[in-house]
């Protein structure tokens, strides 16, 4: 069966309510969650953007069933990856084995904090497979030395190690990046109902493990309201990863979305309260092949009417069409 997330969504909620989102997600009976990991919003509409990592282990100590993962965590910029092994090896320990590392090549918005520039995403994968080898070494336990091409690390350990590290998963847009994942993730992630991402994935390694989609929806008993929240929030979503990783700040966003309309976002996101609308929206994952799907709640005052829709009205509706 399908397993359906819950997304912890930082750009749209303060860091108590965030975690008060995943307590209730979880008394809703969502099967996992993931949650974002920014510097910014993408528009100044949505308004927030508190530490993920604090979150995550506020929520640890908050729950205790639901599943958590970072959706995702780039590890080459605004952390050294040797901090991001420390900082997973820690949440993992809080959630007692319930957390997943997600990690990703970044985006602009995010990552320019620190300076040092941009470059290309070709020099971007090329961190990150470094990255990668390194949070692993650590997860391995023992002193890690490492002099690289992007990274130094001298002589780390961590000292609190759970006895099973948490799985790395690797976002994926493109086959370079479904190589890199196939070759060194445990699971992969994508927010597009591509069957070749996953095919791509498979050739290089990836056969036989979780595949983690997303995707936005936006519930509200009126249509019309759920849809300019929608327009609101999240229109700059239709842009795709290619344009979206570039962009350098909010206003970026809000004039590379400028002509997008509300009838835009209506035909791309599920609005209003049909449950039939969000299982549309969610087959098409289903049918690529991805075994886990994350939905993300566009609008962080509607997140409790949501969760109580969720559980009884839109998980029922989902599990009785995709099992």
């Amino acid at each position: 069966m399908v397993q359906i997330g819950y997304t912890i969504m930082t750009e749209q909620a303060g860091p108590r309510e965030l975690v008060d989102h995943v307590v209730r997600a979880e008394e809703a009976g969502f099967d996992f969650s993931v949650t974002s990991d920014h510097y910014f919003p993408w528009l100044r509409s949505q308004g927030h953007s508190p530490y993920a990592w604090s979150v995550l282990g506020a929520a640890a100590q908050a729950t205790s069933r639901i599943p958590l993962m970072t959706y995702v965590t780039c590890p080459t910029f605004r952390y050294h990856p040797a901090v991001v092994a420390q900082k997973a090896a820690t949440v993992q320990l809080l959630s007692q084995g319930r957390f997943r590392l997600g990690l990703g090549s970044g985006e602009n918005l995010n990552e320019r904090v620190v300076g040092g520039g941009w470059p290309s995403v070709d020099v971007r994968h090329e961190m990150l497979e470094e990255a990668v080898h390194i949070i692993r070494e650590l997860f391995a336990g023992g002193h890690v030395t490492h002099r690289g091409t992007h990274f130094d690390v001298e002589s780390a350990r961590l000292w609190d190690l759970p006895d099973e590290p948490p799985p790395i998963g690797i976002a994926v847009s493109g086959e370079r990046s479904c190589a890199l994942a196939g070759r060194l993730a445990d699971l992969v992630i994508a927010t597009e109902p591509k069957p070749g991402l996953l095919d791509a994935f498979d050739r290089h390694g990836g056969a036989g493990k979780p595949r983690v989609g997303q995707l936005p929806v936006c519930y509200d008993p009126v249509r019309d309201t759920a849809v300019k929240r929608a327009h609101a929030q999240f229109r700059w979503f239709g842009s795709g990863w290619k344009v979206n990783a570039e962009l350098p700040h909010p206003d970026s966003f809000e004039s590379a979305t400028q002509f997008v309309t509300q009838d835009d976002v209506a035909d791309s996101i599920p609005c209003g309260d049909d449950p039939e609308d969000f299982v549309a929206a969610v087959r098409p994952y289903a049918e690529a092949g991805f075994t886990e799907i994350a939905l993300v709640q566009i609008g962080g005052e509607s997140q409790p009417d949501y969760l109580d829709w969720s559980a009884k009205t839109l998980l029922p509706a989902l599990r009785d069409a995709l099992d």
